[in-house]
């Protein structure tokens, strides 16, 4: 489990009598768990430090899980799971189009959870390391920092990416001028998920080219493929990153 020991999760349910015992059984399991009973305790939780994983109640009173979970993907790029109920199946599609990373339906078992948990944890640190640490690819004036999970424009502005996008735009950098299908890229950026919907990559990807396109509407970097997928139509160098 030493994957396990170094983790930490913030854990955000309003239900008390679910998140305390819930809590106790991932400590045992060997995470760092901190709690939170509301989105508000959640954000200032987040400010004295990042955890690496957050598992995210959707009905919550006053500010509500996805609108959370829509701050965390597009400004933190920390790692989701949402906590849902049985009858949340919009919610549920609504959450991973914005950067949710995976769902456990209410009443689970603690031991899927936690295989969850450990699963898209394994997934997130796949993708925030290329096979060189101090590697970067760059790509038609663009720069992707994969340890730092950084984008930077042409223009040197930083432009923020949810870890969805991130690791959208890791299978395209690491495949440039490939064809690849949706099958092949659900499986890589959202896990067991995939199967629910097939356009899931399709809204993922027109979110990414809104941030990398001069014109999203007239793509030229993520071209599609009829018939066949997406397609990173650039050259990619791989080149070292600077030292601090």
């Amino acid at each position: 489990m030493n994957d396990a020991v170094q983790s930490r999760i913030l854990l955000v349910d309003d239900e008390e009598a679910l998140r305390q015992p819930l809590a106790d059984y991932l400590s045992r399991q060997g995470f760092g768990v901190l709690q939170a009973a509301n989105a508000a305790e959640a954000r200032s939780a987040l400010r004295d430090g990042a955890p690496d994983i957050v598992l995210l109640d959707i009905m919550m009173p006053g500010e509500d899980g996805l609108s959370l979970c829509r701050h965390l993907s597009e400004t933190r790029g920390i790692p989701t799971i949402l906590l849902t109920a049985k009858g949340e199946a919009m919610d549920r599609v609504v959450g991973l189009e914005i950067g949710a990373d995976d769902y456990v339906v209410k009443p689970f078992e603690p031991r899927e959870l936690v295989a969850r948990i450990r699963s898209v944890l394994r997934r997130a640190a796949k993708g925030g390391t290329s096979p060189a640490e101090d590697e970067l690819f760059e790509f038609e004036g663009w720069t992707l920092d994969p340890l730092k999970r950084r984008l930077t424009a042409p223009d040197a502005a930083l432009v923020p990416i949810s870890s969805v996008e991130f690791r959208l735009l890791m299978a395209f950098v690491e495949h440039p001028r490939q064809v690849l299908d949706r099958d092949r890229l659900l499986d890589m950026v959202q896990g067991r998920e995939a199967h629910l919907f097939d356009r899931a990559v399709d809204n993922q990807v027109s979110r990414l080219r809104r941030k990398i396109e001069p014109d999203s509407r007239n793509p030229t970097l993520i071209q599609t493929v009829w018939g066949g997928g997406y397609m990173l139509a650039a050259d990619v160098r791989r080149v070292s990153a600077p030292q601090d």
